[in-house]
């Protein structure tokens, strides 16, 4: 009984030394480089998830060609969403336009261990009726009906991070911050082709609940900010689903911190992330309310470094 004690007990030695030495290989190898491999890396890295990393503000956003645009949305996905670490409010704008109902909808929260904020935009293949909102599969914008958007997502201790581009599903996140859903503020903008769309927009956020007063309108373009969400009819079950994920989220946020702290930087933490626990970066990236296995391998050859950016890379404001 003793040997086999102390022959687990110096197993865990041998474990507990080699991840020592591993994790200072590690750190040698991050710190050996330099600022534009790092980023030119972990957006490699994103890459096959669909989402991008802005080195210079330290978050991730989606690309428009994310493989997410398939899926299309369904309100099921919010339904489902505390289930999976993600507890958000939002704010589903329906509306109809020339022929068909559309959905242009705000989220705000927590997801897994990113706090992160995203617009949506939507449209089924017909007019619906209200009823059938629920049970509709909305396709989401093609290149044509993309718009301009923009976001500012701002957390209680005053950090904030802004994104603008013409997209069809804008998004951040940002990794390793922890926050309630009520906590955040989101200032919003979308601008329209033409004022039809304009207007049918502005009547369903009013149906949605949001007051006229607050909403303004320049030109062709519509702003509001998104703070306190309506109150939700949430069953018993889905409370208690968004009570544990948040106990949840907030321990794996602590945790994050804590095994990437011989960094400062989201750039350095991530990439410590990904070579020291490769499971746990795939969770990182976990920022979207259902995902599919990406076939894709997430490893990479070494990035060029001060490669010249693609289009499609997001303009901070």
């Amino acid at each position: 009984m003793y040997a086999a004690l102390f022959i687990l007990l110096l197993l865990a030695l041998l474990g507990m030394i080699f991840c020592h030495f591993r994790m200072k290989k590690i750190i040698c190898k991050i710190q050996c480089m330099d600022q534009c491999r790092k980023c030119s890396l972990v957006e490699e890295l994103a890459e096959p998830f669909g989402y991008v990393f802005h080195c210079c503000c330290g978050f991730f956003s989606s690309t428009v060609d994310a493989w997410q645009k398939d899926a299309g949305y369904t309100w099921v996905y919010d339904y489902m969403a505390p289930r999976f670490q993600m507890v958000f409010d939002s704010l589903p704008v329906y509306f109809n336009y020339r022929g068909r109902t559309w959905l242009i909808e705000f989220w705000k929260g927590q997801y897994g261990i990113n706090t992160g904020a995203e617009i949506g935009i939507y449209h089924a293949d017909r007019l619906l009726s209200e009823t059938e909102y629920r049970g509709a599969l909305f396709e989401a914008a093609g290149e044509e009906e993309m718009l301009p958007c923009s976001l500012q997502l701002c957390r209680e201790n005053g950090e904030c991070v802004k994104l603008s581009e013409r997209h069809w599903w804008l998004t951040a996140f940002i990794p390793g911050a922890f926050s309630r859903p009520g906590e955040l503020c989101m200032k919003a903008s979308i601008c329209f082709g033409n004022r039809e769309m304009l207007e049918a927009f502005h009547r369903g956020l009013c149906r949605a609940g949001y007051p006229v007063e607050m909403i303004m309108v320049q030109n062709l373009c519509l702003s509001f900010t998104f703070h306190h969400a309506r109150p939700g009819h949430y069953g018993p079950l889905t409370r208690f689903h968004r009570w544990l994920s948040q106990c949840l989220n907030r321990m794996y946020c602590h945790l994050f911190v804590w095994i990437t702290r011989p960094f400062e930087c989201a750039e350095d933490r991530i990439l410590f992330l990904y070579y020291y626990i490769p499971f746990c970066f795939r969770r990182l990236m976990r920022m979207r309310r259902f995902h599919r296995r990406c076939h894709r391998k997430n490893g990479c050859q070494r990035p060029k470094c001060c490669r010249r950016r693609s289009p499609r890379r997001r303009k901070n404001s």
